[in-house]
């Protein structure tokens, strides 16, 4: 297999994780005598202090050669005072665009290791395995008319608008990555909407019933956002694909966290579109940044996604996840995982691990693994 994939590490902690994902893509490809690029690109503060431009044009030509897009991280406050069209942030909208990615897919899953990093009982978590399918180019974000009426808001009046649109095909096309992703998950679909009260709502959820009409194996469930927001917390082994519009996935894919413990263990991969787009769900924590502190596990299973979703390489996929599991539950942790341990209803406090040090671990506990499963076959 050969893969060639822009690399933007971004600002922040982003070059610090992208490292360990590269590496551990790296890995795979020795392992597996695959051939894996890595071609870097700026985007975000970076790019402007060198071009000018938060996703100058040099990267987009890159991105779009390439088989798939790795993103670190964007965001750097240095850059606040500038108009939004030349923030940092406005690459990352720019590069999602351009690469036409409709799809995002966001994975929360609830690892035992981790039970006690997140402040829901562990009986509430166990076996949580969700994946959501954010709609990632429409809605409020992406509508217009949009604007601010700053000049009356000086004066003590304003106003500012936000549309939220979507047409029938934009929702199709979703839904359709949500049921065929359900048909080889546990076969389920929650779609989540505001129907009673939003018109665009009543078309999301009546074209996501006419498209579950093409998949009868599949069980097609809806909830209003505001009670999907509580059931995420209280019973979130009753999902297993949720799909929503974009604000909607947005708020509910980032309190999934709560699920796994950390931002630092979510990974993303926004498809498609002409090219995919990976990227850890974090952001660029330019408080910690350069400290060896950041968690690279986000950005490592985000590797993962790569393999599965742009090289069809599933049991390379799920060897990462496995590795990653492992070493977590041998007890190593980042700064953001090492609270405390619940194990025997005793709490006490972990050894904490560098950036560097954990995609280590990872690496190794992948190659030894596949050393077992070459000599098991062997004999």
């Amino acid at each position: 297999m050969k893969l060639t994939i822009a690399v933007l590490a971004g600002d922040g902690i982003g070059p610090e994780v992208t490292q360990e994902a590269t590496a551990i893509l790296s890995v795979v490809a020795d392992l597996g005598g695959h051939q894996f690029s890595f071609v870097p690109g700026l985007i975000g503060g970076v790019a402007i202090t060198a071009t000018g431009s938060p996703l100058p044009a040099a990267t987009l030509d890159l991105s779009l050669d390439a088989d798939a897009v790795f993103l670190g991280a964007v965001g750097d406050q240095t850059f606040a005072s500038l108009p939004p069209a030349k923030r940092p942030e406005a690459g990352l909208l720019q590069i999602r665009q351009a690469l036409g990615g409709f799809a995002n897919l966001r994975p929360s899953v609830a690892y035992a290791a981790l039970s006690g990093n997140s402040p829901l009982r562990p009986e509430v978590t166990e076996g949580a395995d969700i994946l959501f399918v954010r709609e990632l180019l429409g809605g409020l974000y992406f509508g217009a008319p949009r604007w601010w009426d700053k000049t009356s808001s000086a004066n003590g009046g304003g106003e500012a608008i936000n549309t939220m649109r979507y047409t029938r095909d934009e929702v199709a096309r979703v839904a359709r990555v949500a049921f065929e992703l359900a048909r080889k998950r546990r076969k389920k679909v929650t779609s989540v909407d505001k129907a009673n009260v939003l018109e665009v709502s009543q078309l999301w959820r009546a074209t996501v019933t006419e498209i579950a009409r093409d998949y009868p194996e599949i069980t097609l469930e809806h909830q209003l956002v505001d009670s999907m927001a509580m059931h995420l917390m209280n019973i979130p082994r009753n999902f297993d694909v949720v799909l929503t519009e974009n604000l909607f996935g947005d708020i509910l894919s980032d309190e999934a966290a709560v699920i796994t413990g950390s931002l630092g263990m979510l990974p993303s991969a926004t498809i498609g579109g002409t090219v995919n787009l990976y990227e850890p769900v974090h952001g660029s924590g330019p408080d910690i940044a350069g400290t060896g502190r950041a968690n690279p596990l986000g950005a490592i299973l985000t590797a993962a996604m790569v393999l599965r979703h742009s090289a069809d390489l599933e049991a390379e996929a799920l060897a990462i996840e496995a590795a990653v599991q492992r070493v977590l539950s041998e007890g190593y942790r980042t700064a953001d995982l090492a609270r405390v341990s619940s194990a025997g209803g005793a709490s006490s406090a972990l050894p904490v691990v560098s950036t560097r040090e954990m995609g280590k671990l990872v690496q190794q506990a992948l190659t030894e693994a596949t050393d077992r499963r070459q000599s098991m076959h062997a004999v």
